[in-house]
């Protein structure tokens, strides 16, 4: 008899949900916490702007590869394994970041920490698409999402403070062991897979499955979709440091890194997204999201500090809701081998933090802020087009979601 899938309300939905929380913390944390250090490596190590955003950029590229190959791995030896191995070794590589002699060997970690992140994030969707009820999906992805940004503010006020009142290697050696605490709750608390069935084909698989999800009407505009949101997203923090910490606004180190409390927002939103895309259809709700997006981005362009924050906060929200529908939308579109579609969804995310991020940082030599927002102002318009695109998806049959791997 088969086993009944995970339900809101249950135990296993808990302690789901709590694993699942304190992966998505440590993901982001471990990922992001370099990001409000950047101008205190560029100036440690003479760098600029732009060559200071690679602490983050070389890690979400070798993560965004890493995912191709974890996914498939995983469709073989199984889900849970793979995610606590994941943590343990991005803990692992975040201490040795600490004691970095010079800027390529703080790289050549941060790269090392990027893959090994690669066996979480995919695959955990996969795993909340095989074990909780459909019904369910939306609020424990949203729990999920809140988790990472719970990380990523974590993370970023965490490492500001730390560089304040010590340095940026006590900051790094900080977040290492706690990357190592979550590493142990997410292995304490997650349920076995019940529902996972290995696949036989393996790397064969690979080609076959690359072509299922591009061939799908919906699922490349959904990679599209998270390529455009996370480029933004990871821009908008990288250089509104800069922005802050300059004139006329002059903030410190730990007051720009609070900025990073506007996560908690996210916290709220992804939650709250998830539930509303369940109860009214994710087509309905995306577009609307993203229009809030758009409207904080435009915001931050205002000469006033507090209507600079109101906009991040906009921006903040729009973006973890959104994330939020298009990465659940994913898990209930998306046919065998799942993993390789949610891997695919994170390949575009993190290489859109890559691509448009370092490019944001070219933007910001030669056109400062406003130059920043008009390329990111241009990406989100794309995003909306897309997002108004798909209200016209027809969804696949009963049969045909999320069933569980060959």
């Amino acid at each position: 008899m088969a086993a009944i899938k995970i339900v809101a309300g249950t135990p296993d939905f808990k302690r789901t949900n709590r694993a699942l929380f304190f992966g998505g913390f440590s993901c982001f944390a471990l990922l992001y916490c370099v990001q409000p250090l950047m101008p205190v490596l560029a100036r440690e190590f003479a760098l600029s702007a732009a060559q200071s955003s690679w602490a983050l950029s070389i890690s979400t590229a070798a993560l965004a590869i890493s995912l191709l190959i974890t996914s498939t791995l995983s469709d073989r030896i199984g889900r849970r394994a793979l995610m606590v191995g994941a943590m343990l070794v991005a803990a692992v590589m975040t201490l040795l970041c600490a004691f970095a002699q010079n800027y390529l060997q703080l790289l050549v970690m941060r790269a090392a920490l990027g893959f090994a992140l690669g066996g979480m994030p995919a695959i955990a969707m996969a795993y909340l698409g095989e074990e909780i009820d459909p019904p369910s999906l939306g609020l424990s992805m949203g729990l999920y999402i809140s988790g990472s940004a719970f990380g990523g503010m974590a993370g970023r006020v965490l490492s500001s403070l730390l560089s304040d009142v010590g340095s940026w290697r006590i900051a790094l050696g900080a977040m290492g062991l706690l990357g190592l605490l979550a590493a142990c709750e997410f292995w304490r608390s997650l349920p076995r897979s019940n529902h996972f069935v290995p696949s036989a084909r393996g790397w064969s698989a690979l080609p076959a499955g690359l072509r299922l999800h591009f061939r799908d009407a919906g699922l490349p505009s959904l990679f599209c979709l998270s390529f455009l949101l996370m480029g933004c997203f990871v821009s908008m923090y990288n250089y509104i440091a800069y922005r802050l910490l300059g004139a006329p606004f002059n903030l410190s180190q730990s007051s720009v890194g609070a900025v990073a409390l506007l996560y908690l927002i996210g916290i709220f939103s992804a939650v709250w997204a998830g539930r509303l895309a369940d109860r009214l259809g994710r087509r309905g709700v995306l577009w609307g999201l993203l229009m809030v997006m758009l409207a904080g981005l435009l915001l931050t362009l205002a000469g006033n500090l507090a209507l600079i924050i109101v906009g991040m906060a906009l921006f903040t929200f729009g973006f973890f809701a959104s994330h939020s529908v298009a990465s659940s939308w994913v898990g209930r579109r998306a046919r065998a081998p799942q993993a390789l579609a949610s891997a695919l969804y994170l390949f575009f995310y993190y290489l859109g933090s890559s691509v448009i991020g370092s490019l944001s940082g070219s933007m910001w030599s030669s056109g400062g802020w406003p130059g920043v927002v008009a390329m990111l102002a241009a990406c989100l318009g794309l995003a909306l087009l897309i997002a108004l695109r798909l209200r016209h998806l027809v969804p696949l049959g009963p049969r045909e979601i999320a069933p569980a791997a060959p």
